[in-house]
């Protein structure tokens, strides 16, 4: 059965907005809300066309949008498949593995990088220390449902709680925090993008110079105290940050 079927598709031939559009919607807030599971195979596009009283190329462009988005895929033999849904993280203090498995994705963690370093001029001005001080330094990659989603570099000061790779690797670093004790308070962020390196493309299952989304984060105590600097890389179709703006009075 096609799982499109009970999900009462529609389309206003009145409304300005492309009809295109306004399936590649419907079909994403499915795959949103979970309707259309990780793993669903979307019947013929013939089939959908007929039912929705659409052109073919006007499903087909419906669908393109969304395996250009990461939502869906197309395999050779198999058909489109949903993929998973984008993680859209809210704009608070929380860690990405939280925010993965809030939204039921399945988070994993690849520990590539567990060490002491000394610690550059930016990393000893954004943790408090001197130049040249040991720092611990993590590289992780953080994979939902077995796919990369990020690339995550962290600095802490020496020292601050134990940073066991078999522990890294299973649960996030804000929860190890809070286990010893740290009771996060605060964070300075900034958030941006750029073309992904060749070794960011190898982890990240991208192309060399595709579009990443970064994040640079210094993270606070209740002493005010830096725990750990952090500069992330994320796939774009695959994540996304989240924000509520407020009108000021």
């Amino acid at each position: 059965m096609d799982p499109t079927a009970p999900l009462g598709l529609r389309v206003d031939r009145s409304s300005p907005v492309p009809l295109y559009f306004q399936l590649a919607q419907q079909l994403e807030a499915a795959i949103e809300r979970g309707a259309l599971t990780p793993g669903s195979l979307l019947g013929n596009e013939i089939e959908l066309a007929a039912r929705l009283g659409l052109s073919r190329p006007t499903v087909r462009q419906a669908i393109q949008s969304l395996v250009d988005k990461g939502l869906l895929v197309r395999r050779r033999g198999v058909g489109t498949q949903v993929v998973h849904s984008q993680v859209k993280r809210p704009l608070e203090l929380s860690s990405l593995y939280d925010d993965l498995e809030a939204a039921g994705q399945r988070p994993a963690t690849k520990v590539l990088v567990n060490t002491v370093v000394p610690a550059t001029a930016e990393i000893a001005a954004a943790l408090g220390v001197t130049e040249g001080h040991d720092v611990h330094r993590v590289e992780r990659l953080r994979l939902a449902h077995g796919e990369p989603m990020a690339y995550l570099v962290n600095h802490l000061p020496l020292g601050l709680l134990d940073l066991d790779t078999a522990r890294l690797e299973a649960t996030g670093l804000y929860r190890l925090m809070r286990a010893a004790g740290i009771t996060l308070h605060s964070a300075r962020q900034s958030i941006g993008a750029r073309g992904a390196t060749s070794a960011e493309a190898d982890r990240l299952a991208e192309a060399e110079g595709a579009p990443l989304l970064t994040m640079r984060r210094v993270t606070f105590d209740d002493t005010g105290r830096a725990v750990e600097q952090g500069d992330h890389t994320y796939r774009p179709a695959r994540y996304s940050f989240e924000f509520q703006l407020l009108v000021r009075p």
